[in-house]
């Protein structure tokens, strides 16, 4: 019978006897077609609850005649055939250890030894494999393995499937999963961890975080697309290494003058969104936009510059650093969309980098305008940027005279964003404050100031330096703003403070408070509330018995 008549026949049948019944009628037909007819079966017999009639399937005479010709035939079968025919067993729940199912294994992994599969092939068997109780690590190991060789820039949307699901399985076997993490080429692993991140695939997290730990080992290797691909995936996995910074900090240096633009913005975003201060990565940024920073597009302008605000670090060269920001913005002004200039803008006052020449256009009706009508509009951490412009030149600045930001866009109130450890530090000041003036009267915490800033704990103190109750209001001498900072408010693994926290205690003193720093790192030792209240005395009392 005619290939094509035989399958329209084959897929209009609905049960296995009738199926049956049409293969008895014909005298001969090929592999392809044997292993059709196998999968139209398991089509029809197989549901949700699995094979609906095992005996009148397994017992049947035709049944047991075509598996008795895939057994003895196995190497004679054409790729096709062998696959299918595996793929409609294992569906059908023949039993794997069956003489049957070991002579077509046999044959699959004879022929992927010797690569005389295609990827559509390797595919088919990937799929047939993942079907199995306890598929063949080795054996997945190999078609991963020759999938790479086949040409992974022409993959198809299934093929990817395929073997994203084979690492989904062997990740669950730490030794060896390691094992196959360790074989892939670095193109594969940077593809792969971009699908992942791209598909926002969070259940991958182990897959995700075993290719990262295997990319850091190859860092200088990787094309300029493919460690983009690395950065963006440790970024979206939250993957953060020592080891992966300190190869950074070595390969940044080396290869800054020669580093595709996007590849140095991508440095940069993973560094300011992980709050890792480099200073060889910083360093090195900022020797290369003094050198040449007029090719960057504005996006990458302000990807490169707002780290430096946001981590408060100031480069070596800060004139010549600054003097060719100011260049290349009043050369590409007019190009920058509203919201990409704010945040640069806001970035340089974070480090006491005062952009007066370009203040009157912020405070413009027209640019405040331009900044509400495109997203996300005049939300709160927006209109908080602008507050803290604002302020800035009016504490910072005496001798700007040009527009005033509309108090309609001011911010009332800073954002707070409080961990659980944050409150959990508050709490333990709060009660070594107690145990040391004895009355909480005496103190008051997250205070809301005139001055769009909120102090952490307040004190207020009379002319003789006497504690006064924190609701008074007359006779206040001094005040004093306690600023417990939590490891939230530093860089990782540092004492530097983050530029937010360092302009919000600039701007305290200016208006008039005595700023006392309170950090995690010196009292996290402390184990007691009497040790805490000591502490606390001699911070904020050092002169007083």
């Amino acid at each position: 019978m005619d290939k094509q008549q035989f399958f329209k026949k084959l897929n209009s049948l609905c049960t296995s006897k009738d199926i049956f019944d049409f293969l008895s009628s014909l005298k001969v037909m090929s592999d392809t077609m044997a292993s059709g007819a196998l999968q139209r079966i398991s089509e029809v017999e197989v549901d949700d609850k699995g094979l609906k009639n095992p005996k009148g399937v397994f017992e049947n005479e035709v049944f047991r005649g075509l598996c008795f010709q895939f057994e003895f035939a196995s190497s004679k079968l054409s790729n096709t055939g062998l696959l299918n025919a595996l793929q409609a067993l294992i569906k059908l729940r023949v039993d794997p250890q069956t003489s049957l199912m070991a002579s077509l294994l046999s044959q699959c992994e004879e022929r992927l030894g010797k690569g005389q599969l295609t990827v559509n092939n390797l595919c088919a068997l990937g799929e047939s494999l993942l079907e199995l109780e306890n598929p063949s690590h080795a054996t997945l190991k190999q078609i991963v393995n020759c999938m790479q060789e086949k040409g992974i820039e022409n993959w198809s949307p299934r093929e990817m499937v395929m073997v994203y699901k084979i690492l989904v399985v062997t990740v669950r076997e730490e030794e060896k999963y390691q094992d196959l993490i360790s074989q892939l080429s670095l193109k594969f692993t940077s593809i792969i961890l971009n699908s992942l991140a791209v598909l926002h695939q969070t259940q991958a997290v182990p897959i995700a975080t075993a290719l990262c730990k295997h990319s850091v080992k190859h860092i200088p290797y990787f094309t300029g697309d493919e460690f983009v691909n690395i950065l963006e995936a440790f970024l979206y996995f939250g993957h953060c290494e020592q080891i992966f910074t300190e190869t950074l900090e070595t390969h940044i240096p080396e290869t800054i003058f020669t580093m595709h633009l996007q590849t140095v913005c991508k440095v940069m975003q993973y560094c300011c969104q992980k709050r890792i201060l480099s200073k060889p990565i910083f360093d090195a940024v900022a020797e290369a936009f003094i050198s040449y920073g007029d090719r960057f597009t504005t996006d990458q302008i302000a990807e490169c510059i707002t780290p430096f605000g946001t981590l408060n670090y100031l480069p070596p060269s800060p004139s010549s650093f600054f003097k060719k920001l100011e260049t290349v913005l009043h050369t590409h002004l007019r190009h920058f969309e509203p919201h990409t200039l704010l945040n640069l803008l806001h970035s340089c006052v974070l480090i006491q980098r005062y952009p007066i020449n370009f203040l009157p256009k912020i405070f413009s009706p027209y640019f405040l305008q331009r900044l509400q009508a495109q997203p996300p509009g005049l939300d709160r951490t927006v209109t908080s940027q602008l507050t803290q412009l604002f302020l800035t030149v009016t504490l910072e600045c005496p001798l700007y005279k040009g527009p005033k930001l509309l108090a309609k866009y001011q911010e009332k109130a800073s954002p707070t964003y409080l961990t659980s450890l944050d409150v959990h530090l508050l709490k333990r000041v709060k009660t070594g404050l107690l145990h040391l003036l004895k009355n909480r009267m005496y103190f008051a915490s997250e205070v809301l100031t005139p001055y769009f800033y909120t102090v952490d704990i307040e004190i207020k103190l009379d002319e003789g330096g006497f504690v006064l109750p924190a609701a008074q209001h007359e006779e206040v001498h001094r005040r004093i703003a306690l600023c417990v900072d939590g490891q939230n408010r530093f860089c990782v693994n540092s004492h530097d403070l983050l530029g937010e926290e360092a302009i919000k205690q600039r701007h305290l003193q200016l208006l008039g408070y005595e700023v006392i720093q309170v950090p995690f790192f010196e009292v996290e030792s402390l184990q007691n509330c009497t040790g805490m209240a000591e502490y606390l005395h001699k911070k904020i009392f050092p002169h007083t018995y």
